[in-house]
């Protein structure tokens, strides 16, 4: 079972998706993962959107940390199912003080991100099944490119056999860390591709 590793709910335990569909984050690739965006300064009152969400582990640990927004996305039932049950931990169940802005939504990634009107994207999650082509993923990264934040990170989670993602321009990767069959790549919007 996922839980909560640092901030304003930490130690919260997180309903598991009932599937063997998902591949959750670990403990350890989260708790460097987060410290890394920490230093990046990724989190304090960021409009987080998390794709291929599962359980929602890595936008549920943003907004413990500071993040002030999580658009939860997912097209399996059962993660959507998790994600709302899971969402009551930082809505309704949550002390005022604590309470979220959160949005739980079944879509794929890339009819989401095609018809998404909020506000830039400053954090993003990519977690997406390993089975997921590079054409596919290249197709969601491009489509993403239109909605983020001139300062926006975004976090690629993949397969450590997989290598590096192909980027669309517009977009480059400025770190990668591998941990065991896993690896992260951060990537970044390029100066070209800010508004002037």
């Amino acid at each position: 079972m996922a839980r909560i590793i640092a901030g304003t709910h930490k130690g919260r335990r997180l309903v598991a998706v009932p599937t063997d569909a998902t591949r959750p984050t670990s403990d350890r690739v989260k708790e460097s993962l987060f410290s890394r965006l920490e230093g990046y300064d990724a989190l304090r009152d960021a409009v987080v959107v998390d794709l291929y969400a599962g359980s929602g582990a890595l936008g549920f640990e943003s907004l413990s940390r500071g993040a002030r927004s999580l658009e939860a996305v997912d097209k399996a039932e059962a993660a959507v199912r998790t994600l709302r049950r899971n969402a009551e931990f930082f809505g309704a169940e949550a002390p005022p003080a604590l309470r979220r802005e959160i949005t739980v939504h079944k879509a794929d990634a890339l009819r989401y991100l095609g018809s998404r009107s909020g506000p830039p994207i400053e954090l993003l999650f990519l977690d997406p099944p390993y089975s997921l082509g590079d054409a596919e993923l290249f197709k969601v990264l491009s489509a993403a490119r239109e909605q983020l934040h001139q300062a926006a990170t975004v976090v690629i989670e993949r397969d450590a056999g997989s290598g590096a993602p192909s980027l669309p321009e517009g977009l480059e990767i400025f770190s990668e860390k591998s941990y065991g069959s896993t690896q992260i790549f951060m990537v970044e919007p390029t100066e070209a591709a800010l508004p002037h």
